[in-house]
């Protein structure tokens, strides 16, 4: 029984069981959906829930690990919640910023820019499966970070 609370944690309710784009699905049917909740939260308090789900993910994604028997297999997509969630930090919600948000983060997340590619290969377990969506949630806020100050009409609703 403990190893099914793994895989539907590490799965995201079986989402990453969908054959095709997993990752991706989850982003757009979890993960704005859970954005949406924290954007709620003051700036300290939307920092330290995710800092409490970045712990979680890389526990959660390790068990699931162990249990599938797979190096970040395709199945565990928490971690890809926990990129989006860092790509959205100190951005203003707007569903135009939220949808870039979500398009940058799955196109830096599938292309594995450095150092995301060497955080995958290199740092082993649940840590190395969360950490490179990390990386990608970072590369993804700092490019929306100039895209706004570009564009500030994007932050209007």
């Amino acid at each position: 029984m403990k190893n099914k609370h793994f895989i539907v944690f590490a799965s995201v309710v079986y989402i990453g069981y969908v054959p095709y784009a997993s990752g991706t699905i989850t982003t757009l049917i979890a993960g704005i959906p859970l954005y949406i909740g924290f954007s709620k939260l003051p700036p300290v308090l939307y920092i330290c829930a995710l800092y409490i789900f970045f712990w979680f993910s890389c526990y959660v994604s390790h068990e699931a690990e162990i249990i599938l028997r797979e190096k970040d297999s395709s199945k565990i997509v928490i971690d890809e919640l926990v990129g989006y969630l860092v790509t959205m930090i100190y951005l203003p919600v707007t569903w135009k910023i939220m949808i870039i948000g979500f398009i940058l983060f799955r196109v830096i997340d599938i292309v594995k820019i450095y150092p995301a590619n060497l955080v995958e290969i290199k740092i082993p377990g649940g840590l190395g499966v969360v950490l490179d969506d990390v990386v990608a949630g970072v590369y993804a806020n700092i490019i929306l970070q100039f895209i706004i100050r570009l564009f500030p009409e994007l932050t209007v609703s």
